[in-house]
């Protein structure tokens, strides 16, 4: 499952030369925040989806009288 909103390595502009001091490209601009924002957003929103998977998956099964299950006391 892709999400736009995710990391994009074709906008990664931090690679890291032999010469790069990284003096001059330390500031966060106003779009740097937004894409980190946004990738934020989407991390939270796929862990409530994968929550609301597990809890699914391990909910404790639906108990029917009549299957075996013992009578309620």
């Amino acid at each position: 499952m892709y999400d736009k909103d995710r990391y994009d390595p074709n906008h990664d502009t931090s690679v890291v030369t032999s010469s790069d001091l990284r003096k001059d490209r330390c500031r966060l601009t106003l779009k740097m925040l937004n894409n980190l924002r946004k990738a934020g957003d989407a991390r939270e929103r796929e862990k409530k989806e994968e929550l609301a998977l597990v809890r699914t998956m391990y909910a404790p099964p639906p108990t029917e009288e009549g299957l075996g299950a013992a009578p309620p006391i």
